[in-house]
């Protein structure tokens, strides 16, 4: 007979966790592949060294941060500049920048520095090499960034709830690594401890990035208030992060890369599967959450945005806090299996934005349950883009049937489904969505519907004999060859699918884009249309200085301020 202790809860359905309106209310959590970093760079003691700060008076010059870990080195090449006001722009069509970076595998030479001096400023312009891990470009938050130096030189402290409110005092509009203008491959680190994980190469840049920012102002302050200057103070420091601006760009990555997204997913979700199997909460561990619960609701009071979108789910969420309160005092996660517990409340007593919420922060407890699953969120099964030819027709159609069964209901004649196209822009070779009955863009299409798709396939199957190997139907179809793939891949990757249209009507690429960034750990999404996003990354964290196995980790959500 089995007892509650042998209980195992199923990671949640695919059905429900990918559809676009829940993937767009995610939120970072202890796999969030920034604390992945942090938490690796305090455990294996890496230091950090500051070679080269040659910046003039006016914040214009090259610096050099250099990353020491047991193995090897990684150094991010600054490059400051004096941009004039009117060329300072987010768009990916800008040209000039406040500061640009690449990060550079090892420790730079003279000459190599030099290189760097004559491409890296260029961005899409320039070009870099393999020695280059990631290229970057980031604009200050002008508002913030003259009212910190403003105070500073005046002997005095910035107002820190402007800090709060804003975050940041530079945001990147770009972060490119993974071969892009040059730059290394992502084989060739892939097999690195360090950088084995996803993105540990950029969020190392960004983490980087964020020390360049706060010595650049700290001399820009010095530069103009003399000796009556004063230096920030560091309790203030922690909570100046870097923004991102994030656009269109990014959206079809989790389309393009199945194997990979369901692994981030499917990590989470064994994550969440994990706690919620967990038979008694120990008082120590509730008090963990109680804790945690309350420094996140700090965070929250700070999240700003001025879009109708996040404004709404923002109010949700507000309700939502007071609700996981009121429930936690209640009930106060003692019996059995409390996580579950609250885990099914949340689902008809929360919004989505809340129930996502909550289920990144039961794991905060856990560490020894969740973190070891990191290793398991890079895509290394190459042999799962090998079509199985063999594979009997009437598997496929099950695959098929088994993750777009919802699409097989939908009329695809009809234009409200259709009624979206995505293809590249000539200028700066950019994915971009329009109206498909509205633009000239059709002939230009990226295959980045694969609902519709799987749908196509699916009818042209209907005539050909279930035990014919798919072999054959492809000798005569090479066009559906991607939809094979992907209903194949379906098999060992349950999450790789969004579980809705990416071409209707009613698409909100946003949500596309917010489920990438929360598992880089960003925070404070603030759209500022339903196509691009402002966030913040590091906010909170410890600088490189200060990083210590005690700070590496719950930085994400601040202490209560006194």
């Amino acid at each position: 007979m089995e007892t509650q202790a042998q209980i195992h809860i199923d990671r949640r359905d695919p059905a429900t966790v990918m559809r676009l309106s829940r993937l767009g209310s995610l939120h970072q959590c202890r796999l969030s592949f920034m604390r992945q970093l942090t938490r690796r760079m305090a455990r294996e003691n890496w230091s950090f060294s500051r070679p080269v700060f040659d910046i003039d008076a006016q914040g214009v010059g090259t610096a050099v941060y250099t990353a020491h870990g047991p193995d090897r080195a990684y150094s991010l090449v600054a490059f400051a500049h004096d941009l004039p006001p009117e060329k300072r722009s987010d768009r990916v069509i800008a040209d000039a920048w406040d500061a640009t970076f690449a990060l550079f595998d090892g420790i730079p030479t003279e000459a190599d520095i030099e290189r760097l001096s004559k491409n890296v400023p260029l961005q899409e312009a320039g070009r870099v090499s393999e020695t280059e891990l990631s290229l970057s470009r980031a604009n200050r938050s002008v508002r913030l960034w003259e009212h910190v130096v403003d105070a500073l030189a005046a002997g005095q402290q910035p107002d820190v709830q402007q800090i709060y409110q804003v975050g940041y005092l530079m945001r990147t509009t770009a972060v490119y690594g993974s071969g892009k203008f040059g730059a290394a491959d992502r084989e060739n680190i892939a097999n690195r401890p360090e950088t084995s994980a996803p993105f540990q190469a950029e969020m190392l840049s960004v983490f980087l990035t964020r020390t360049f920012v706060r010595d650049l102002v700290q001399h820009m302050a010095n530069a103009k208030g003399g000796d009556q200057a004063t230096k920030l103070d560091p309790d203030i420091a922690p909570w100046l992060g870097i923004g991102n601006s994030t656009g269109l760009g990014m959206a079809p990555f989790i389309v393009n890369h199945p194997i990979l997204f369901n692994n981030w997913v499917m990590a989470r979700e064994e994550a969440i599967a994990r706690v919620r199997s967990v038979e008694s909460a120990s008082a120590a561990e509730v008090e963990h959450f109680r804790r945690v619960f309350e420094r996140s609701q700090i965070s929250i009071t700070w999240w700003r945005s001025e879009h109708p979108i996040q404004i709404e789910k923002l109010a949700a969420l507000n309700a939502d806090l007071q609700a996981i309160s009121d429930y936690v005092d209640q009930d106060g996660l003692t019996g059995s299996h409390p996580w579950n517990r609250l885990v099914l409340w949340s689902q008809t007593a929360l919004s989505e934005e809340g129930q996502e919420y909550l289920a990144s922060l039961i794991l905060e407890p856990y560490a020894d349950l969740v973190d070891g699953l990191a290793s398991c969120m890079a895509d290394g099964d190459a042999a799962a883009f090998v079509i199985d030819g063999a594979m009997p027709v009437s598997d496929v159609r099950d695959l098929i049937r088994g993750a777009f069964g919802w699409a097989l209901e939908l009329d695809w004649t009809s234009r409200e489904h259709c009624a979206r196209a995505w293809y590249v822009s000539e200028e700066k070779l950019e994915p971009r969505m329009g109206e498909r009955f509205e633009e000239p863009i059709e002939d230009y299409e990226q295959p980045w519907a694969p609902a519709r798709d799987a749908v196509a396939i699916y009818a042209e199957l209907s005539g050909w004999d279930g035990a014919q190997p798919i072999a054959e139907f492809l000798l005569r179809h090479p066009e559906h060859r991607h939809s094979v793939r992907r209903a194949q891949m379906t098999r060992t990757a349950p999450y790789g699918e969004i579980r809705d249209n990416t071409i209707g009507a009613t698409v909100v690429p946003l949500d596309m884009l917010r489920a990438k960034l929360s598992f880089f750990g960003a925070t404070h999404f603030d759209p500022r249309s339903d196509r691009w996003v402002r966030i913040c990354m590091y906010a909170g964290a410890p600088y490189p200085e200060e990083l210590t196995s005690e700070n590496a980790d719950l930085w994400v959500y601040p202490e209560v301020p006194t």
